[in-house]
């Protein structure tokens, strides 16, 4: 009688599974992708360990930079609450403001505080943004800026910045997307018309940035200053 193929069932390994296939299958779910934005920056760093292979002065630097762009670049695998009427960190960081503020004027969300939370990035944390809530995007407008810190607090309103609107069951919601002083390159891959689901990645901000996101009056905030958020799995807020 023939041997069952050696094959994992629902993402997880089975009695049947092959060494080489155990360790295959433990590297895929351990080790996170890579974000396409990272692609040249990795390919450049080794083909330059390649040029200068005979030279320990060019290939180490090199093998280095591209094993931290590749840290950098990650886009892991996340699970999204099934709760009704939460919204998830659109970035991982450390939550650095909780409080209520204008949004910027381009979000066209009124002048009237409204419930935000801010999460900066350092450049040790995986840099892509995903959607707090399931919506359409209403709007996407990019804003030229100065290029302060992105945790100090004037940086929502003084640096260049992304601003994407989504409607969503809840209503108009804002996520800005901030250059700081190192991260310089933002990308926002949606555009107005798009839908897109419960943290889903929409965009990335090259090497260290934060992500604001402003949600209706009424909305509970349920995060903390100094509190570390995970994309796409941390509950930020209730929205009524």
């Amino acid at each position: 009688m023939a041997r069952r193929p050696r094959t994992p069932v629902d993402g997880h390994l089975t009695e049947h599974t092959s060494g080489i296939e155990h360790i295959t299958e433990l590297i895929r779910h351990t080790v996170p992708p890579l974000h396409p934005a990272g692609t040249p920056f990795i390919a450049g760093s080794l083909g330059v360990a390649a040029v200068g292979y005979r030279k320990s002065w060019i290939r180490v630097p090199a093998l280095i930079t591209a094993a931290a762009c590749a840290g950098f670049f990650r886009h892991p695998a996340r699970v999204t609450p099934t709760a009704e009427g939460v919204a998830v960190a659109p970035a991982d960081g450390e939550v650095t403001l909780v409080d209520e503020h204008v949004p910027p004027r381009e979000l066209g969300l009124g002048d009237a505080p409204l419930p935000r939370v801010s999460i900066f990035l350092s450049v040790f944390d995986a840099h892509v943004q995903r959607a707090p809530l399931a919506g359409v995007v209403d709007s996407v407008v990019h804003t030229d800026g100065k290029f302060l810190p992105a945790d100090l607090p004037e940086a929502s309103d003084r640096n260049e910045r992304n601003s994407v609107r989504l409607a969503t069951e809840h209503g108009p919601v804002g996520v800005v997307q901030i250059a700081g002083l190192v991260a310089r390159r933002i990308r926002t891959d949606c555009a107005p018309g798009d839908t897109l689901e419960l943290g889903e990645t929409y965009g990335i901000i090259r090497f260290g940035s934060r992500v604001d996101t402003y949600f209706p009056a009424g909305t509970e905030l349920t995060v903390y200053s100094g509190q570390r958020a995970v994309a796409a799995e941390t509950v930020i807020a209730r929205l009524p």
